[in-house]
């Protein structure tokens, strides 16, 4: 009879399976971006990212508020052999009128008790991190804030919806001002069962709460968060089940009981499927079936009595001690009699079944809807049997005697293809919570060091003033005859004295050699109303066996290379005037002499330096005895780029590299070079800037990363501006720094690669495109780099790339600015309008290094308008128009 009466309480497996279906419906809108506002089953992000991993340890306090009663732990975990975790625990009441009264009120009470409780533990002095359990839905953004979206259960206090809970608490202990803590996670309960299960089996990445309310957390795959920016890894997802049907999407199979509680509920029309299940209700079900039935006169000879008319006189503990097996009907009679019914033995069967038919589609809902998050898993996992474990708490799983066992049944008879484990969590969500707060604080504490590293990087407006000024000062030492000697900044004279005019025409062979490879062109300058260039040109590569052998091996290849191309365009016969662009510190004595004071870059080959290159080359020629040419110059590059600019600019005389090495030029008044004889007119000084800082003027700002970068280089010692500038070395600092992270913890897990040991391994390219790019292309890059990255380690590896590389910019800039406004000086100019030609693929490729590098020049050398003006070719165009600049005034002279 009864099973006839409540015969749409009793769910078939098809319908089931049904809803199974419809809930991972509502699970997908909830996660998809365009479907989010209006899904009923909100699947908020947690930004809960791990579960523990065993590393966590410290001292933490919970706080547990949303279910009967409100609760404060005190979770230590250390690590002696094992992770090992001690709590204490105090339980406060929260009264009903605190719970309907207003917000302020609410977290002044959590604010009290949780002063109590630090007072009891004598801890009012120390400023621990706490996990704070929120068991309502909450929109976060991260991990520290929590936005109410609703209240549910039995919580209505005022003024707590569409704000952040994190923000109230503390501003609740803030106005007590007797101790202080530290927020560091809002959890809800389902995240902190998981994580207190996860603590004990690393397979939980599910967690279940069947109490007072009902919901579950899953391990979702970032791909499939759309509200959450990055696809890497995974996250917890908060589900809200309890609203699953507030659209109606339910309503087959509610039934007019359900119907009433809603009606008669806090929040009518929310939460429908939390009615169906949880803890709240299921006592308020029952007493309403009763009532029904005995106006029917199916039950108790149709007695109705003020007790059993009376809302939340039949509570869910009832239904727990009514369905025992043994003792079941004895407390039926009991309850009943409590209640003035006066139950016949048969009444007591009735009720009995009654109990057990609401109790039972509770667990056979659950049942489904948990079914549909593990369908979710295995799909997610593309495994065909989906192993895993399942943390569940709350005081209907655990009090109620059949519970259990049913929702375990119907979901593995639902769920087939799955091996879960159902792991009771013994000490609620309070030790997960702790486990968040642990993770959150590592976290924390890491971005603390990290930034406190990195600070080193940052340079204040003063110190980029004292650079400029330190360079100014080296710049006027290599100037001066008395000081050249020992000065660092070399500022060689070049004997270019003057940027082209117009009237340059002719063919020139210009070389290339600055790197690891080695250019030869051949460059036909056309004047007149049109001005042309016509170039022509073919690269060599000079094995690092050669870059490093013997003189004469060198100037063999690059002989060797330049007979090579005079084949390829066919003009062995003419002998040509040729500009040689040189790429190094050389002392030049004329235009056609220039001796190597030392290799950088790479370069080790012996007998070279202190030797004149030109000579060396002519030597070369002449050991071959195949053709002839007329070396008319030896160009620096930066020189080059200078005269490519002039070309199309008469206004540019600085010229600036930025790439594999760093180095500028510029023209100097005659009367202050006074390594050459002459007052009148100008000449280009190369200053060979890269060395600003060898006699220690820069230490104040070197970090041991660039010692270590300098200590391991070619040449230690040497170039420390450009050291800290140029591409060559910027990938090498970066290296540094995360080897140093990777030691302290902060990346790759602790695991430091092959890969990462390599030196060199972190072309400036990398950082380039790193700095550019997305994190989920960094990844990839790091993955080529066989560093296996996960979206934490991308974003740090980003971060450092960007200190690094902005210091460079500006320490370039810095340098740039002492130049323009020495020029400025020289011209007795209030205001200076100059270009610079910059050539460089750091300066070229990096995404904001010529935005930084402009904006210093611009905050130090405000009396100064620079223009910067990107050189097209200039170690080789530049050459042929220095060389072409020669041989007018030589002829003129002659």
């Amino acid at each position: 009879q009864i099973d006839k009466y409540l015969y749409a309480m009793r769910l078939s497996d098809e319908t089931l399976i049904d809803i199974m279906a419809r809930f991972r419906r509502e699970m997908k809108n909830g996660l998809s971006r365009d479907f989010n506002p209006t899904a009923t089953v909100k699947m908020l992000p947690t930004f809960v990212r791990s579960i523990p991993d065993g590393s966590e340890k410290g001292d933490f306090i919970a706080l547990d508020l949303g279910g009967s009663y409100f609760r404060i732990l005190r979770v230590k975990v250390s690590h002696e052999k094992k992770q090992t975790v001690q709590m204490e625990s105090e339980i406060y009441n929260t009264p009903e009128d605190i719970m309907h009264g207003s917000g302020t009120r609410l977290f002044d009470h959590v604010a009290e008790c949780l002063g109590d409780f630090m007072e009891k533990q004598q801890i009012k002095d120390k400023k621990l991190p706490v996990g704070f359990t929120f068991s309502f839905p909450c929109r976060q953004s991260k991990l520290d804030e929590g936005i109410l979206i609703t209240w549910t259960k039995r919580f209505k206090a005022s003024g707590v919806e569409g704000a952040d809970v994190v923000k109230l608490l503390n501003k609740a202990i803030k106005k007590r001002g007797d101790y202080d803590a530290d927020i560091m996670a809002v959890v809800n309960d389902t995240v902190g069962t998981m994580m207190t299960c996860g603590f004990d089996d690393q397979r939980c990445e599910v967690g279940l709460i069947i109490g007072t309310g009902t919901n579950a957390c899953y391990m979702e795959e970032m791909r499939h968060i759309d509200l959450v920016e990055g696809d890497e890894g995974r996250m917890c997802i908060n589900t809200e089940w309890g609203a699953f049907g507030d659209d109606g999407s339910l309503e087959d199979i509610r039934t007019e009981f359900d119907r009433e509680i809603d009606r008669g509920s806090l929040n009518p029309g929310k939460q429908l499927f939390e009615k169906m299940v949880s803890g709240l209700y299921m006592g308020e079900l029952v007493r309403l079936i009763l009532v029904k039935m005995a106006k029917e006169g199916l039950l108790f000879e149709g007695r109705i009595t003020p007790e059993l008319l009376t809302k939340g006189k039949f509570e869910t503990k009832h239904v727990s001690a009514i369905e025992k097996s043994k003792e079941g009907l004895n407390k039926a009679k009991e309850i009943l009699t409590r209640l003035g019914v006066e139950p016949s033995h048969e009444d007591c069967i009735a009720v009995q079944h009654v109990c057990t038919i609401v109790s039972f589609r509770s667990a056979n809902l659950v049942a489904s809807t948990l079914g549909a998050i593990l369908n979710q898993l295995r799909d997610n996992k593309g495994v065909g049997r989906l192993r895993t474990t399942v943390g569940v708490d709350g005081s209907l799983y655990k009090m109620h005697p059949q519970y259990a066992r049913r929702l375990h049944k119907t979901t593995r008879r639902l769920v087939p293809d799955s091996d879960v484990r159902f792991l009771l969590s013994e000490s609620g969500s309070g030790k997960g919570a702790a486990m968040v707060t642990a993770v959150a604080y590592r976290l924390s504490e890491q971005h603390r060091l990290i930034d406190e590293t990195l600070a080193e990087f940052k340079l204040t407006h003063e110190q980029l003033l004292q650079v400029k000024k330190r360079m100014r000062t080296e710049m006027e030492a290599g100037l001066k005859k008395k000081s050249h000697e020992t000065a660092k900044v070399k500022m060689l004279p070049t004997f270019v004295r003057s940027t082209p005019d117009g009237t340059e025409n002719g063919d020139f062979l210009a070389l290339d050699l600055g790197g690891t490879n080695f250019r030869v062109l051949l460059v036909k300058i056309r004047s007149g109303k049109r001005r042309t260039v016509e170039m022509h040109n073919k690269i060599y590569a000079i094995p690092i066996e050669v870059m490093q052998g013997t003189g004469e091996e060198l100037f063999d290849h690059i002989v060797t290379c330049i007979s090579d191309f005079l084949d390829y365009m066919g003009i062995k016969g003419a002998r040509l005037p040729l500009g040689f662009t040189f790429s190094f510190p050389c002392k030049q004595t004329s235009l056609d002499a220039g001796i190597l004071l030392n290799w950088t870059k790479g370069f080790k080959a012996t007998d070279c330096e202190g030797e004149d290159v030109v000579y060396l080359l002519r030597e070369g020629i002449k050991r071959r005895e195949e053709f002839d040419l007329d070396v008319v110059a030896v160009v620096n590059d930066t020189v080059g780029t200078m005269m490519t600019c002039a070309y199309e600019d008469p206004n540019c005389e600085i010229g600036l590299i930025v790439g594999t090495g760093s180095n500028a030029c510029y023209m100097e008044e005659m009367r202050n070079v006074e390594m050459v004889d002459g007052e009148q007119g100008r000449m280009c000084v190369n200053m060979e800037w890269g060395a600003f800082g060898d006699n220690g003027c820069l230490d104040d700002i070197r970090t041991i990363y660039d010692k270590a970068v300098d200590d391991y280089s070619l040449n230690a010692g040497k170039q420390r501006y450009e050291k800290m500038i140029s591409g060559m070395y910027l990938g090498e600092i970066v290296r540094n720094i995360l080897i140093d992270f990777t030691k302290r913890g902060f990346l790759f897990r602790g695991q430091i690669s092959e890969t990462l040991k390599t030196r060199h391994i972190f072309e400036t390219k990398f950082l380039s495109q790193i700095e550019r790019l997305a994190l989920l292309q960094v990844r990839t890059i790091l993955q080529q780099l066989g560093l296996n990255s996960t979206c934490d380690d991308s974003i740090i590896v980003k971060t450092v790339c960007g200190a690094v590389s902005k210091r460079a910019a500006q320490l370039c800039g810095a340098g740039m600015a002492a130049v323009v406004d020495k020029i400025r000086e020289n011209r007795g100019l209030e205001h200076l309008e100059i270009t610079v030609g910059v050539d460089g693929t750091l300066y070229k490729l990096h995404p904001h290094f010529s935005r930084i590098m402009h904006q210093t020049v611009k905050d130090l050398a405000p009396k100064c308008d620079v223009t910067f003006l990107l050189s097209e070719d200039g170690s080789g165009k530049g050459a042929a128009l220095i060389t072409a600049v020669g041989c007018r005034l030589r002829d003129a002279e002659q």
